[in-house]
């Protein structure tokens, strides 16, 4: 019997960034049961001008709405910055590269790319910084280059944009439990912790009755 726990996000999701802690426990809770972790780039903005002033002032009022409901700390001042452009294909692209690589450092280094963006205010758009945070997950720093580079991973990134649109999955961050080819939606949005964690519980439990 074939089971994963499928993760629909983006790196620099705000309410992914939220979401951190509750995935988290859910992936361990998950592991602990014997479900690995598959985790799946959603594509939240693929942009090339840089943000306009009103556009910034909108979402970090919407991070600090974020960071009111969730207690997630988000860095404001000085948050993205003039000129700054708002893509999150290379985050993304740098996360297929890794799971290629090691879908565990993959997920870990989710956790750097969103400590970086959302609590440090660096810049994890940049190819140089995202090999950087690949490398203290313990990649090799010069096969995750040639794996972000390659366009197996350019394509590997479009078929995870592609598979969340065609089921129809408009926002991060969704967690799907996948059983034998049957998903089973957990969340699509923020949830906490003590309203999930039970929902994945009854889940895996059916799963070790069958």
């Amino acid at each position: 019997m074939s089971s994963r726990l499928i993760y629909v996000m983006d790196p620099m999701c705000s309410w992914c960034w939220g979401f951190a802690p509750v995935a988290e426990a859910l992936v361990a809770q998950a592991r602990a049961a014997g479900v690995p972790l598959h985790l799946v780039m959603g594509g939240l903005r693929a942009e090339s001008a840089a943000l306009e002033p009103a556009k910034r002032r909108y979402i970090l009022e919407h991070w600090q709405a974020v960071e009111e409901a969730t207690g997630q700390t988000f860095r404001l001042e000085g948050a993205l910055p003039e000129g700054f452009v708002y893509d999150t294909t290379p985050a993304c692209l740098a996360v297929t590269a890794a799971r290629h690589l090691d879908p565990d450092r993959a997920w870990a280094l989710v956790g750097l790319i969103q400590r970086a963006f959302y609590s440090e205010g660096r810049d994890v758009t940049r190819p140089s910084l995202l090999a950087e945070l690949a490398e203290q997950t313990g990649l090799s720093r010069q096969a995750f280059a040639d794996e972000f580079d390659s366009p197996e991973r350019q394509a590997a990134t479009a078929a995870d944009f592609a598979w969340a649109q065609d089921l129809g999955i408009a926002g991060f961050p969704t967690l799907l439990a996948e059983r034998n080819g049957q998903l089973a939606l957990l969340t699509n949005g923020y949830q906490p912790l003590a309203s999930l964690a039970p929902l994945l519980g009854r889940w895996l439990e059916r799963g070790a009755s069958a």
